[in-house]
């Protein structure tokens, strides 16, 4: 004998598939589809991006620039700040401190620096004796990249836009 799903809970299920589709499971569009603007005069521009690693820490810390916030690091995106040329500091927010976690660019007027955050997902603290008690903790590095490395991982990854903590307007 077979049983058939009432209508109305196929609907139901189908409507809920179609919600969560829209409500944040699909990735946003990649940086190629939108039209950045052109580094505003006497300002430099640091683009901030992070590879989609399924194997790697899913969180999303704050990215900062001589200590300030700028954004937030989120897994295979992309985004970039303009700031008064200069010198800056860049760290990504950890659990444990390293002194090569952090790197320090110079950006003239009219340059760009590219910002690798990576995931580093081998530190583990026991909880206790048991083995089952493991855990893990988030830790973030950041790495200066050179444009012809960065800029197609850039185009490729899901746009956050001008470092501002939500997406970016869907393109036109």
């Amino acid at each position: 004998m077979t049983t058939h799903s009432p209508p109305g809970r196929r609907l139901l299920a189908g409507l809920v598939f179609v919600v969560s589709a829209m409500t944040g499971c699909a990735r946003l569009p990649p940086t190629a589809a939108y039209a950045v603007p052109p580094i505003p005069v006497q300002e430099a521009r640091i683009w901030f991006y992070r590879d989609l690693d399924p194997n790697g820490s899913m969180a999303t810390p704050y990215l900062r620039l001589n200590g300030a916030v700028v954004g937030v690091s989120q897994p295979g995106g992309a985004f970039y700040r303009d700031v008064p040329a200069g010198h800056y500091h860049i760290s990504a927010d950890s659990y444990l401190p390293d002194p090569i976690m952090t790197r320090d660019v110079d950006v003239g007027p009219g340059q760009e620096a590219y910002a690798k955050v990576l995931s580093l997902d081998n530190w583990i603290q026991s909880g206790g004796q048991d083995a089952g008690s493991e855990y893990h903790r988030d830790t973030f590095y950041v790495w200066l990249m050179p444009p012809e490395v960065a800029r197609p991982r850039i185009a490729q990854s899901s746009f956050y836009g001008d470092g501002t903590l939500t997406a970016a307007a869907p393109p036109r």
